[in-house]
C-alpha cells in the first residue's frame, strides 16, 4: 500500500505517483509578512508591532482593520445591508452600530459609508479627484477621458487602481494624456518605451471601447519582441542578419496570413522560440567553427545536435528554410524530435487528480474548472485559455460544453463547480469586467497565459503531458476516432495517432488520413 505523505502542497505525478494528499495546507496569507511584536491583536490572536485601532471587541492589527472597514453584507444582529467592521462574541460581522463603534466612517464628499482616505473622503471620492486632476477631462473637454475615470472609480478594487496610477511609470503616462501630449490612438503608445503601465492602459482602454480593437495582440508582442531581439544581436552581423531574414521572410510573413482556426499565441511562441534557438545555433557556429551560415555543412549541425537539451531540434525550420533560400545544393536538415516513450498516469491517478479540483477549497476555483476541462477533454491549455462563456450551455436537461464541432455532456458531478466559476469569474475585480472570457487574465481584456495556467495546474499534483497522453488514450477506447475528432477539435491525425497507441480499432482510419493529408497539402 502506498504511504500518505504529510499535508501540503500536492506533488506532481511522475514516474512514482504518490497518493493525492487529502489535507491541504491553508495558504499563507499575501501581502507584505507581518511584523512581529509584543502587542497582540484580539481579533486574530497575531503579535504585532502596533495596533491600529480599539473597539469595542478589543484591540485591532493593521489587516483586521482593514478587513473590516471593506467588508460590506447584512448585519448578523440587526440584517441591515451596511459596512461590517465589528464581531460579535462568535466572530459574525456586525455593523457600526450594533458593535458600538464610534470610528468615523462616513465620506465628506458623498457620504458612503466606508473607509475614509485623505481629507476624510473615501477611495473612490479620492481616487475620481486624483485621476482628474491628472487627465484634466475638461480642459479641453473630452468624453473619453471622462469616462475613463468613471471606469477606474467604479471598480470593485479601486484600491488596487490607487496603488497602480502612484507609481513613477503609470503617473507619467496619465499626465501625459491630461496634457494631451499623448492621444488616444495606438500609435501614440507604439511610440512610448514598451513597459507594464504603458501595455496595462492600453489594454484598459482597448477593453472599454476608447481604442479601437488591434487585429492581434499577440502578433503586436512578437513584432515588439523581435526588434529587440535583434537590437541584441547588433553586435554580431553575421549571426543577425540571417536570423532577421528568417524571421521576417519566413515567420512574419506566415503570422500576417490570416489563417481559420489559428492559435496565434502558440504561433507566436513557437517562431519566438524557432528563432531563438536559430540564433544559439549561428552564434555556437561563430565561436566554435568561425564560420557562417552560408558554410554551414551537414556535419556541423550533427555536431551541434549530438548533446544538449532538445530544445536544439527546433532549428529544422530554420535549416530547411536557410536550404531554400540559398538555393544550396548540399541540403542540411535535421529529423523530427520524436518522443521516446509516452508517459502516461493510472487511471486511479487520473480519478484521483479530478478528486483534487472537486475538494481543494483553498486553490482557486478557476484554477479547479480548467484542470477538470483538462483531465475530462484533454484539451491543449492554449485552446482552455481562449475559452469563452459561449462555450458553455446551460439547458433543463443538463450543461454541456463545446469544444470542437460536437458538444459534449458534462458530468453533473463537476457541473456545479463550473457554474460557480462562470457566476463570479475572477480577475474582474478592477478593470477586466465584462469579458466574455472563461478564463480572464491580469490584463483588461486578455486571457490568461497558457504558462501561468501550467504552474497553477501544478498546484493539483497535475503534469500535463502524462495526463494529456492518458485522457486521449481513455477517450480512444470510449469513441471512434472519427467522433473524436469533432467532439474534441483535434485534428484527425493526433487521433489517429493516440488510437493506434492505444490498440483501439479504427475502420476509418485510411478515410481520416486522407483528410489530413488533403488539410496538408
Amino acid at each position: 500500500m502506498t504511504e500518505h505523505k504529510p499535508a501540503g502542497r500536492p506533488i506532481r505525478v511522475g514516474p512514482t505517483p504518490p497518493t493525492t494528499l487529502e489535507i491541504m495546507s491553508a495558504p499563507a496569507r499575501r501581502g507584505r509578512p507581518r511584523t512581529a511584536g509584543q502587542l497582540r491583536c484580539d481579533r486574530c490572536g497575531t503579535m504585532v508591532a502596533k495596533i491600529r485601532v480599539r473597539w469595542p471587541d478589543g484591540a485591532i492589527c493593521g489587516p483586521c482593520f482593514t478587513l473590516g472597514v471593506r467588508t460590506r453584507g447584512a448585519c448578523s444582529n440587526c440584517g441591515e445591508d451596511r459596512l461590517l467592521p465589528g464581531r460579535d462574541p462568535d466572530g459574525h460581522p456586525l455593523c457600526r452600530d450594533c458593535a458600538g463603534i464610534s470610528t468615523n466612517m462616513t465620506c465628506k464628499e458623498c457620504g458612503a459609508e466606508a473607509e475614509r482616505y485623505g481629507a476624510g473622503n473615501c477611495i473612490r471620492c479620492v481616487l475620481r479627484h486624483d485621476l482628474t486632476v491628472l487627465l484634466k477631462p475638461n480642459d479641453p473637454p473630452d468624453l473619453r477621458l471622462r469616462r475613463l475615470i468613471e471606469i477606474l472609480a467604479t471598480s470593485a478594487r479601486p484600491e488596487s487602481i490607487h496603488t497602480w496610477m502612484r507609481g513613477n511609470a503609470a503617473n507619467q503616462i496619465l499626465t501625459m494624456l491630461g496634457s494631451r501630449e499623448l492621444t488616444l490612438e495606438h500609435a501614440s503608445f507604439d511610440a512610448l518605451p514598451h513597459s507594464a503601465a504603458v501595455e496595462h492602459l492600453r489594454d484598459i482602454l482597448t477593453h472599454h471601447h476608447m481604442l479601437p480593437l488591434q487585429p492581434d495582440k499577440s502578433l503586436a508582442n512578437f513584432e515588439r519582441w523581435l526588434g529587440e531581439r535583434l537590437t541584441q544581436l547588433a553586435d554580431r552581423p553575421t549571426v543577425q542578419q540571417p536570423i532577421e531574414q528568417f524571421a521576417r521572410w519566413h515567420h512574419l510573413k506566415r503570422l500576417r496570413s490570416p489563417k481559420p482556426g489559428r492559435n496565434m499565441i502558440t504561433a507566436c511562441l513557437t517562431a519566438r522560440q524557432e528563432i531563438t534557438e536559430a540564433g544559439k545555433f549561428l552564434t555556437w557556429l561563430n565561436d566554435t567553427h568561425n564560420i557562417t551560415a552560408d558554410q554551414l555543412r551537414q556535419q556541423h549541425v550533427d555536431e551541434y545536435l549530438a548533446d544538449g537539451p532538445s530544445t536544439k531540434k527546433h532549428i529544422r525550420n530554420f535549416l530547411h528554410w536557410l536550404s531554400r533560400s540559398q538555393s544550396r545544393r548540399r541540403r542540411v536538415t535535421t529529423s523530427y524530435r520524436k518522443a521516446i516513450t509516452t508517459p502516461l498516469i493510472t487511471q486511479d491517478q487520473r480519478v484521483e487528480l479530478v478528486a483534487n479540483c472537486l475538494t481543494f477549497q483553498q486553490v482557486a476555483l478557476s484554477t479547479r474548472v480548467a484542470a477538470l476541462i483538462f483531465l475530462l477533454w484533454a484539451q491543449p491549455l492554449n485552446k482552455i485559455s481562449q475559452l469563452t462563456s459561449a462555450a458553455i450551455n446551460t439547458r433543463p436537461d443538463g450543461m454541456r460544453v463545446t469544444l470542437g464541432e460536437t458538444e459534449s455532456d458534462v458530468p453533473t458531478l463537476i457541473a456545479g463547480s463550473i457554474w460557480n466559476h462562470i457566476s463570479a469569474r475572477g480577475n474582474q475585480q478592477t478593470t477586466n469586467t465584462g469579458t466574455n472570457l472563461l478564463f480572464p487574465g491580469y490584463r483588461a481584456g486578455q486571457p490568461i497565459h497558457p504558462v501561468t495556467l501550467a504552474q497553477r495546474f501544478h498546484t493539483l499534483g497535475i503534469d500535463t503531458q502524462r495526463v494529456r497522453n492518458t485522457t486521449l488514450r481513455d477517450l480512444t477506447h470510449q469513441l471512434d476516432p472519427r467522433s473524436l475528432a469533432d467532439l474534441l477539435g483535434y485534428s484527425p491525425r493526433i487521433i489517429a495517432l493516440h488510437a493506434a497507441r492505444a490498440a483501439t480499432p479504427m475502420s476509418d482510419y485510411i478515410t481520416l488520413k486522407r483528410e489530413n493529408q488533403r488539410n496538408l497539402d
